[in-house]
């Protein structure tokens, strides 16, 4: 069987701004406008019962540890939009150091998590699960820090949702997204 998909392809998509979903094995390309991302500096917000979770130290933050059974994770859901082959091309990003996992632990169990794509400045943040309460929020939070301290200049989170939004994501217009998206692609960062 011929991929559809390839880690080239993926970084070229990123590059570009546009991201694939597969429906009815199908895989289609977004480019959202408006285009949600949340932000990196002052703006982005932890609640103080988060802070507080934060601070009980209840999960062990591991990053790149488990990245496929991660979005395997994200992909156990009613209706999902990660086939099997997403999870075979990002496993090959992730192998060649593009694609990137925060995952949250209790008792040496995973209990919830993120991953995503780094590129130059960018990252793309492409989903997230949770099977404990916080579990996912600590997660993004572990990856802020993260992305601060590696400098990179923009998170994208593609669409808003209201989970996003008490964090301090945003939408704005696509055109001034691209811009930002330019900005991003011409830093170097490192994860």
């Amino acid at each position: 069987m011929t991929k559809r998909l390839s880690p080239q392809l993926l970084i070229y998509g990123y590059a570009q701004g546009v991201f694939p979903m597969a429906e009815d094995g199908q895989i289609y390309w977004y480019d959202p406008d408006p285009r949600a991302i949340i932000p990196l500096d002052e703006r982005f917000h932890v609640a103080h019962s988060l802070q507080r979770t934060i601070r009980r130290q209840s999960f062990e933050i591991r990053f790149d540890t488990a990245f496929r059974e991660t979005m395997q994770a994200c992909a156990e859901r009613d209706e999902t939009w990660i086939s099997q082959e997403f999870i075979e091309v990002y496993s090959q990003l992730h192998a060649g150091g593009l694609a990137h996992s925060v995952e949250a632990w209790q008792n040496g169990e995973m209990v919830g998590g993120l991953y995503g794509v780094g590129l130059a400045g960018l990252f793309a943040g492409e989903s997230m699960w949770s099977k404990v309460r916080d579990a996912s929020k600590v997660a993004l939070v572990a990856l802020v820090e993260r992305l601060r301290a590696g400098g990179f200049q923009l998170l994208d989170t593609q669409f808003l949702t209201p989970h996003l939004a008490t964090f301090g994501a945003y939408e704005m217009p696509r055109s001034d997204y691209k811009q930002l998206l330019a900005e991003a692609l011409e830093c170097s960062a490192s994860f």
